[in-house]
This record gives C-alpha cells, structure tokens and sequence, in this order.
C-alpha cells in the first residue's frame, strides 16, 4: 500500500498537505507576515555561532533553524500549487 508523504514527510492525504502549505502562504504573504518571517530567518537560519558553541545550543539552534526552513519550504510548496506546478505526490510504499 502506498502513502502520500507530505512536505514534511510526514503521511497525510495529499488534499490536506496541500491546504497546510496554503494556510502558510496565505499567513505568510501579507506585509506583516513577510516581515515576521524575515525576522524569524535572522534570528535562526541567518544566525551565525562561533566555535564556542555548546552541543546544547547547538541542537537548539538546529531545531529553530528546522521550524524556519519547513515553513519556507511549505511556502515555495504553495507557491507552486498555485502556479500548477506541484508534483502530484510522493510515494512511500510498504
């Protein structure tokens, strides 16, 4: 049996990981809403740690930076729902 994996990689029927990539884009593509994300992009993805990092710190800082690229991910997702250019799924099988 085959499952549909979402962006996330988590299965979940297609229709419902296509809404969730939609919901953030909609969230995300408002003035306010790109300037939070840009915000959240400098503080995580943007951010830049010195070699005195802690195995802590470092592994939370990974964890922001994962939250803020699923986000961008979904949005670049729905972007290309809406232009007709989503790949129809992708499969897992087992």
């Amino acid at each position: 049996m085959s499952k549909h994996l979402g962006v996330d990689g988590f299965p979940r029927p297609q229709e419902e990981d296509q809404k969730i990539s939609l919901d953030l884009l909609a969230t995300f593509n408002t003035p306010s809403g790109k300037s939070t994300l840009q915000y959240l992009k400098s503080i995580t993805i943007e951010a830049i740690s010195g070699g005195a990092i802690s195995n802590d710190e470092l592994r939370h800082m990974e964890g922001q930076r994962y939250l803020v690229a699923m986000i961008v991910k979904r949005i670049n997702h729905a972007e290309r729902i809406k232009n007709g250019r989503a790949s129809t799924a992708i499969r897992n099988t087992g």
